[in-house]
């Protein structure tokens, strides 16, 4: 039973393709072909088939066949992007494809646990090798992997550059024709996991190693070697790189193809030996192989008295030490037969054309023997050596048989009528079960089966196999009744058996119009495809594929491995007859037909647009003659014998239902009323459908034509619903959203504000918690009871501090500290004024700094001490009391260099009579001089200046004392002048005097002249006088201070 997926995508919703593509079918056709309207014309079939290939859709379904035809081109439809697509997908849910079928198959394979078998076939260049490939790739890369994918995955994709050097050559018809039938098992565990394989080869074409006919080759190996192979391999097998010069190669006159590249080919063959595990010995015992068998084609022969000898005996040692045989053993061999009777063995020398057929018979047996060797070889790499004990129950197996499809030739031989005798089987087999797997669906289904007429062809079966009559059995007589035997006795002994077969027909039993188109040499049979005509002309030779036994012999003994593995001495010891190559082949398709019974199988009918290989073109003549040697029509016919379209219930109403009013858009009841309710509303015929158990059938393909047509035309109503719909949906959904969010969004932020008061509630109570205990401590030693308020303390007293430290030096304003800050208190305060007379001083201007410098010395020699002076504090001292044109010039040039650093007036009381004279005191960097207007009346060096003497009160009287040891010096001066505190500050800081200011508290005794001491005295008065009292003193009064 075809495996049935339910046709759904991703989300759920049914999806049918097929169905939704049939609205383009005036341009693109149907792509399955059940659904043809006039099904039984074989012009609508190909006009189907070339308006998709046209729109280069290459693949058509005719139910669970599928039709491919060769584009000629790359379509890119091959891609891993494209196995994806159709990985798990249903088998009508996407465009018809061979990864398609290939999908299909394996989830049928790994759903029922059954075992599949996929049966390609086609003419030669239509594509059957490419279609095995690409199923091939399929499975390498989509099936699920284990630890030895990987190796498993190369011997099989690996296996067919192997298979196609040995078993596939240029024809006529194809530059890569595969001349041999391949049937491939693949077996996959419990899981799907591809696990192993196995290959059976049917009837390679032996008769091409020695004959091609023109314009063809022989197999690609021999080609690939000579233009592949290095310079030193060639020189060790004694080749040469020209095909021209070997007999074998030159028949077909056409040693090289363009589309084919034998040098690149030949690298890929070796690399493929090489993975699937052909050890260097091996591969070189098989090139030596190759390489004797052109040796033994170029193997000459003369006759001279009746007696066959070799003429070359160069190719005779190639091939002792290719094959690693005895040369005399092989030549006698060549030369003479072995014949055994009655228990005597005699030994009958060849003439020259035995002698030639004995040396192409040892040319075909050697390669076919090779064949079979290589595929038996690669099924050791494709079995997995840890599984072959395990026991198979739960694997399951995917059989792939690529093998020629029905062949008609001008001329038609044995090879002819093997491959169309075995495409008879494979039809019988194709019908039987189409009917068998539409029966069991109807049956499944509860519809009653209708008996469908259609020709059997087991009658042409049986006039080929059947035992004692059929044409095989004949053949096989034939070779082994003893007498003279030949094509044409075997022809007569044909018709004499066969004569009255409806089937059948020759020459001699033809009618006079078929016998224009006949020669004496061929009989006709009526094939289910078609009339074919084959000449009996090599039948005999053919079916025996006799080797003399002294050849076995020869070989049997040899060197070479491969060679002795290939013929081994049993065969030469058994006397027994073996089986004709005919009733061998009939073995192998009795058998091959059983392997396919006993799996569920699916099919690719491979069809070639033109003969030209070109792309584009398609020549129906050439593809009405395939469409009908394949059965196609015949195949159609059956499948719509009974109803051309049918779906399971849920995919027909999810697809249909919005043409009811009653099912669109959602239907709620049992899925058979919902269809049943639908039909009707579309105004269904009863003979129209049936409903099944789980499907809908429907007859005919007008009824769907006209559903999908009404559904196209329902679209626009659809869509604009469907929009409205999803609009308002879309907006509840936006809303609903928003709304879900925004109360989502209220209740985490009233939780998080409730929680973060309680946590502030939480927090302050443990706060004044601490604070209390921390109070009632505060007088004890720093512990936990208390830390928390001690550093609360502290820190407001920093922040206080902080915020009211002093802006400037005046500000004497400092906070409380607690006790615990007392000293740190203390340290900030000092380091808070320090940077506050940091950031004063680096402020103030040079003059501004000089002027508190001396205002500093004035404070350091009077505060405290002269009752002026607080007075004096808020008085600039001046630069110089008297500007620079006051101070006469004279007096200027006589100090010279010592320039006039300060001038101010003052009053001189002279020595004697205390008589005031007014004066000019100069101080120079040197010396204080007192002029009188142009005259220096007296100069005082700053070393000669013994000190300074004021008194307390307000006056403005100052004494300098002189040294008494100066002769120089008249004595000490009293002068009197207005800014007295300005004037002893500098002469003091001048002189370096600081510390000799005398402020006295009474009297002042100072020296008048040499030995005389004068004394001034000081009292307080209303206003300020100066007189001469009593004893000579000078009396000061000083105004009171207020």
């Amino acid at each position: 039973m075809r495996y049935q997926a339910r046709e759904v995508d991703v989300a759920g919703r049914v999806r049918l393709v097929m169905e939704g593509s049939l609205t383009a079918r005036d341009r693109v056709g149907v792509q399955d072909f059940v659904l043809l309207e006039n099904f039984s014309s074989e012009a609508a079939f190909i006009e189907n088939l070339r308006r998709r290939f046209t729109e280069n859709l290459i693949y058509t379904y005719m139910g669970s066949v599928l039709v491919s035809v060769n584009p000629y081109k790359d379509l890119e439809i091959y891609s891993p992007q494209h196995m994806e697509r159709y990985r798990g997908v249903s088998y009508y849910e996407i465009s018809p494809h061979i990864y398609a079928l290939s999908d299909n198959t394996y989830r049928a394979m790994k759903t029922s646990r059954r075992d599949q078998c996929i049966l390609i076939s086609g003419e030669s260049g239509a594509g059957k090798t490419e279609a095995s490939k690409k199923i091939l790739l399929y499975y390498a890369v989509s099936c699920p992997a284990h630890e030895r994918m990987t190796s498993l995955r190369d011997c099989l994709l690996q296996s067919t550059p192997i298979l196609e050097a040995f078993g596939n050559a240029k024809t006529l018809r194809n530059d890569n024709s595969s001349r041999f039938g391949k049937y491939m098992d693949i077996q996959f565990d419990f899981r799907g996991v591809p696990m192993g394989g196995h290959i059976l080869n049917y009837l390679l074409e032996k008769s091409r190693v020695v004959h091609q006919s023109h314009g063809e080759r022989n197999y690609h190996v021999f080609y690939q070697l000579l233009q592949g192979g290095t310079d030193e391999q060639l020189l060790q097998l004694h080749l040469d790189r020209n095909p021209q010069k070997y007999l074998y190669l030159v028949k077909g006159n056409c040693p090289r193809v363009s589309s084919l590249n034998d040098k690149n080919s030949w690298k890929t063959v070796m690399k493929a030996l090489s993975v699937i595990g052909f050890t260097e010995g091996e591969v070189q015992e098989l090139v030596d192989i190759i390489a004797s068998v052109l040796h033994l084609g170029n193997t000459q022969f003369g006759e001279e008295d009746g007696q066959t000898y070799v003429t070359t005996e160069t190719e005779i040692r190639n091939l002792t030490q290719l094959l690693g045989v005895d040369g005399e053993a092989l030549v006698e061999a060549l030369t003479h037969k072995k014949l055994t009777a009655k228990g005597e063995e005699m030994i009958s020398p060849l003439d020259l054309e035995q002698a030639c057929a004995a040396r192409d018979a040892l040319a075909q047996a050697t390669y076919g023997r090779i064949f079979t060797w290589l595929v038996e070889k690669i099924n050791q790499s494709l079995t997995l050596q840890s599984d072959v004990d395990r026991s198979r129950d739960g694997s399951s197996v995917i059989g792939l048989l690529d093998i020629y499809g029905f062949e008609v030739f001008q001329h038609n031989s044995f090879e002819q009528f093997c491959i169309n005798y075995c495409n008879e089987k494979l039809q019988q087999l194709f019908i039987e079960l189409t009917l068998r797997s539409e029966q069991a669906e109807y049956e499944a289904e509860g519809i009653a089966w209708e008996a469908v007429q259609y020709f059997d062809n087991k009658v042409i079966c049986d006039l080929i196999e059947e035992k004692h009559k059929g044409i095989i059995s004949i053949l096989d007589e034939e070779c082994v009744r003893p007498g003279e035997t030949c094509d044409l006795s075997f022809l007569e002994k044909l018709e004499d058996t066969l004569g009255g077969h409806a089937h059948f027909t020759s020459h001699k039993l033809a009618n006079g119009k078929t016998r224009r188109v006949m020669s004496r040499e061929e009989f006709r049979l009526l094939h289910y495809a078609g009339d074919v005509n084959y000449n009996v002309s090599g039948f005999l030779d053919k079916n025996n594929d006799a080797l003399y036994r002294s050849l076995k012999e020869v070989m049997c003994q040899s060197t070479n491995q491969i060679v002795s593995q290939c013929f081994r001495r049993e065969e030469v010891i058994d006397q027994k007859r073996p089986e004709m190559a005919a009733t061998q082949f009939k073995n192998s398709v009795t058998k091959l037909m059983e392997t396919l019974m006993s799996k569920e199988p699916s099919y690719v009918r491979c069809i070639k647009p033109n003969e030209a290989k070109q792309p584009g073109r398609f020549d129906e003549v050439l593809v009405r003659h395939q469409v009908k040697y394949l059965g196609l029509m015949e195949h159609l016919r059956v499948r719509r014998a009974g109803f051309a379209y049918r779906r399971h219930f849920e995919a027909f109403l999810e697809r249909y239902k919005p043409l009811c009013p009653e099912t669109w858009p959602v239907w709620e009841g049992e899925l058979a009323d919902g269809v049943s309710t639908l039909v009707q509303h579309l105004g269904y015929k009863p003979e129209e459908y049936k409903m099944g158990r789980s499907k809908i059938f429907i007859r005919m393909p007008k009824t769907l034509f006209a559903t999908e047509d009404a559904l196209e035309a329902k679209r626009p109503d659809i869509a604009l619903i469907l929009q409205t719909s999803w609009r308002g949906f879309r907006e509840r959904s936006k809303y609903q959203r928003i709304r879900r969010a925004v109360i989502v969004i209220q209740s985490a932020w009233r939780g998080t504000k409730a929680r973060r008061r309680a946590r502030k509630r939480r927090e302050a109570a443990n706060l004044i918690r601490r604070l209390i205990k921390g109070f009632i401590h505060r007088h004890q030693e720093y512990s936990p009871d208390n830390d928390y308020f001690l550093d609360h303390v502290r820190s407001s007293f920093l922040k206080t501090l902080r915020r009211d430290l002093p802006r400037n030096v005046l500000d004497k304003s400092w906070p409380i500290p607690p006790p615990s800050l007392t000293e740190v208190s203390e340290y900030l305060r000092r380091l808070n004024m320090q940077n506050l007379v940091r950031k004063f001083c680096s402020n103030v201007l040079p003059e501004w700094r000089k002027q508190m410098d001396q205002k500093v010395v004035a404070s350091e020699i009077f505060r405290g001490q002269k009752d002026c002076y607080p007075v004096s504090v808020a008085t600039l001292f001046l630069g110089s009391r008297l500007e620079s044109e006051q101070v006469n010039l004279k007096v200027v040039q006589t100090l010279g260099s010592d320039k006039v650093q300060y001038g101010v007036a003052v009053t001189k009381y002279d020595r004697r009579g205390f008589k005031p004279r007014p004066r000019q005191l100069l101080l120079t960097s040197s010396a204080i001089v007192l002029v009188d207007k142009t005259k220096i009346k007296q100069r005082i060096d700053y070393n000669s200046l013994r000190g300074i003497s004021v008194s307390r009160l307000t006056d403005g009287i100052l004494i300098l004392h002189v040294l008494s040891e100066d002769k120089k010096q008249k004595g000490d001066l009293v002068l009197l002048c207005d800014h007295v505190i300005e004037v002893v500050t500098k002469v003091a800081m001048m002189a370096g005097k600081v510390n000799q200011v005398n402020v006295s508290q009474g009297s002042i005794r100072f020296c008048a002249a040499r030995g005389k001491d004068c004394v001034v005295d000081f009292t307080r008065g209303p206003e300020m006088k100066i007189t001469r009292g009593k004893h000579g003193h000078l009396l000061v009064t000083a105004r009171q201070a207020h």
